[in-house]
C-alpha cells in the first residue's frame, strides 16, 4: 500500500506533514490540504500550546504514546513536521486512521 503524500517513512520513524489551524472552535483533523494533514487545534500559538495540543490529539487519535510524538519541524509555523517514533512498520494502519 502506498502512503498518502502527507507521510514518509524516515528510519524506524514516521513523519507527517501537518498543516495547523490554532485557535480553532474544537480539536480535530480535518482531513488532507495538498501533500499535508490539516489539524485545527483550540489552543492559542502562544508558549507552544498549539503544539502541545497537536501532539496530544496525533496521540489520542494514532492510540501512541505522547512521548513518541515530537515537531520537529515548523515549531513556529503553522506548517510542521511531526515525528511519532518506532511507528514506521505501522504505516498503513496508521494512514487509515488519520483519513
Amino acid at each position: 500500500m502506498s502512503l498518502p503524500a502527507f507521510m514518509s517513512v524516515r528510519g524506524d520513524d514516521l513523519e507527517l506533514r501537518v498543516k495547523a489551524v490554532p485557535g480553532a472552535k474544537r480539536d480535530e483533523i480535518v482531513g488532507v490540504l495538498g501533500d499535508r494533514l490539516k489539524v485545527r487545534v483550540s489552543q492559542p500559538p502562544e508558549g507552544g500550546r498549539a503544539n502541545e495540543a497537536i501532539r496530544e490529539l496525533l496521540a489520542a487519535r494514532l492510540g501512541v504514546a505522547l512521548r513518541e510524538i515530537e515537531i520537529v519541524q515548523g515549531a513556529t509555523n503553522p506548517q510542521k513536521t511531526v515525528r511519532i517514533r518506532g511507528s514506521a512498520t505501522d504505516a498503513p494502519r496508521l494512514a487509515g486512521v488519520l483519513l
